[in-house]
């Protein structure tokens, strides 16, 4: 497979992961903001965008943190390059580039996707509108992944698809879960003190893990038991450990199909390994903020090698 189609499978998949979990951030950000008096639901739209890593371009066009601006600044603002109409569109184009690669209903599950959330997102979207723009985006992620799992070969492209997904997957939900924590519980130590439970268990409706936490967890929310979970729990297919494992599989079998390993694989089998031996005390110990950008960076650093071991572009 060329670099450049493998670049173009990695970064479509990315771009769509990446679409909607910006969807189910919005999401939490907008029920926890709805419960909150004024200045305290600006603080949690600040935590979105932060979370992001978008303050810079925001406060370059707005100087508040009104939830409409905020909204509609992720999901449609044209001098926002990584909003979610923006990013569907990455990923359509992406699509349309690799059309070779790709089944034919996969190519139409993007491309119905992309004419449906542009006509959602053509106006500013009203607050009695964002659960409606907020379920399309998320169904729209729903069903692509559906037609890639169901109707691609088993293959390269299949597993640099698997590969974009998981990277990105792992990316948003550490940032979610380093965000929220910082915004509930500011003090870097672990303390008993009483949190707020509704925002935690909004934590987990960002990540669809409210169900599952709760049936092992007898339905108890608390703070070092949902950092686990995200964390440690690899039955969890958005915990940290699940994409990393599913990660190291899909890039182990791109390295049995190319016939070597790279720089990525050794990266991975350190990232599985750390991971493995860590305990939730041992994460708490040594800070979840550190814990987290540690995570990131390595993160970032295998999405960089795999970059480079395949000649994305080449």
């Amino acid at each position: 497979m060329l670099g450049r189609t493998a670049h173009g499978l990695f970064w479509m998949f990315r771009y769509l992961e990446r679409a909607e979990n910006t969807a189910r951030l919005l999401e939490a950000g907008f029920h926890m903001a709805l419960t909150r008096d004024v200045a305290t639901a600006e603080e949690e739209w600040r935590s979105v965008i932060e979370a992001f890593g978008q303050r810079a371009g925001y406060e370059a066009k707005h100087g508040t943190y009104t939830g409409h601006q905020v909204w509609n600044y992720l999901l449609r603002d044209p001098d926002n390059a990584t909003s979610v109409i923006a990013m569907i569109g990455a990923a359509r184009t992406n699509a349309r580039s690799v059309r070779s690669a790709i089944s034919g209903e996969l190519w139409e599950a993007v491309n119905e996707s992309w004419m449906e959330i542009s006509k959602l997102l053509a106006r500013p979207v009203a607050q009695s509108s964002v659960g409606e723009a907020v379920q399309i985006i998320r169904r729209a992620g729903t069903v692509v992944l559906g037609a890639m799992t169901g109707s691609m070969l088993r293959n390269e492209g299949y597993h640099f698809a698997r590969v974009g997904t998981f990277v990105e997957r792992a990316d948003c939900i550490a940032r979610i879960l380093d965000m929220k924590y910082y915004l509930l519980l500011p003090s870097l130590s672990y303390v008993g003190s009483s949190l707020d439970t509704g925002q935690w268990d909004q934590v987990l409706r960002s990540v669809s893990g409210d169900r599952a936490y709760r049936w092992l967890n007898a339905g108890q929310i608390d703070a070092r038991g949902i950092v686990e979970f995200l964390v440690l729990d690899d039955r969890f297919p958005r915990s940290l450990a699940f994409c990393h494992s599913a990660l190291r599989e899909d890039l182990a079998a791109l390295a049995r199909i190319h016939g070597h390993e790279g720089e990525s694989d050794a990266l991975m089998r350190k990232s599985g390994t750390r991971i493995s031996d860590l305990t939730i005390e041992d994460i708490f110990d040594m800070g979840l903020h550190e814990f987290l950008l540690e995570f990131l960076s390595a993160n970032r650093a295998i999405a960089g090698s795999i970059a480079e071991d395949y000649r994305f572009l080449a």
